[in-house]
């Protein structure tokens, strides 16, 4: 089967500064791949550079076989949603007009929203349990319900594809069981989705696959368990990792230990 997005042998640069280096992946229909790796390794640069926010100095992405510099701003933005983390001053917007920005790649500027757009809304914010809050100021929000507001906007696009760059960023240890969920709940239905993911012991027990970028270079793909077993990722991290089985769970817990 071939791959919902595809990125080969991608380049990205800042200035003079080159912060990817020759990276490629490839993400199918349904599946779920956990992005990993330390601070500066160049995940939020693949992040953006996969939604076509960043252009490679050289490589390519190609969504559905088709380069992203080949498709339209609208068409590429009903295909695939980007949910960042919630940083500064909130917009002074409701949640559910915050949420609402995402049926504009659907309806084209200064349409009103149709009632498919609202029922969209509607079941995005039930989704992400946030219903209760539709008619608040953002402002008057907690960052993490500012970061789920975020990801049902991300929702109400209905998106083939969903990047996530930090998704459980200022979520409780619930909100976070909360999300992944969602996430489990989405690519059942065949969307792809790829998130950065800092807890090392969460992304290996919600990912298919694992993949692990240290200094702007791919150093280890595949599943959870083989990427955390590495010397790959002891050497990125600079602790030592090791998987401890135990009855009646489903994927081993993660101890760490700083390498000295």
């Amino acid at each position: 089967m071939s791959a919902l997005l595809e990125a080969t042998d991608l380049v990205v640069a800042r200035g003079r500064v080159t912060i990817l280096h020759g990276v490629g992946l490839a993400l199918h229909a349904g599946e779920a791949m956990a992005l990993v790796g330390p601070n500066a390794a160049g995940k939020s640069t693949l992040v953006r550079t996969l939604a076509g926010l960043l252009a490679p100095a050289a490589g390519v992405v190609r969504l559905d076989g088709r380069p992203l510099a080949e498709w339209a701003g609208s068409a590429l933005a009903r295909a695939s949603a980007l949910v960042t983390p919630e940083e500064g001053a909130p917009v002074p917007l409701t949640v559910r007009e915050r949420v609402a920005l995402g049926r504009y790649p659907h309806r084209g500027p200064f349409r009103p929203l149709t009632a498919a757009d609202h029922e969209a809304v509607s079941h995005a914010l039930r989704q992400t349990g946030i219903a209760h809050l539709a008619f608040r100021p953002l402002s008057t929000l907690s960052s993490g319900e500012r970061q789920l507001a975020a990801l049902a906007r991300g929702l109400a696009q209905q998106p083939r594809l969903l990047l996530l760059d930090e998704p459980a960023a200022h979520l409780d240890v619930g909100h976070q069981l909360q999300l992944f969920r969602i996430l489990d709940e989405v690519r059942a239905l065949g969307v792809a989705v790829l998130a950065v993911v800092h807890d090392l012991q969460r992304a290996a027990a919600w990912a298919d696959r694992m993949l692990l970028l240290d200094g702007g270079r791919l150093a280890a793909e595949g599943a959870p368990a083989a990427v955390l077993g590495s010397p790959e990722c002891e050497r990125a991290f600079k602790v030592a990792i090791r998987g401890h089985g135990a009855a009646g769970l489903r994927h081993p817990l993660y101890s760490f230990e700083e390498i000295r």
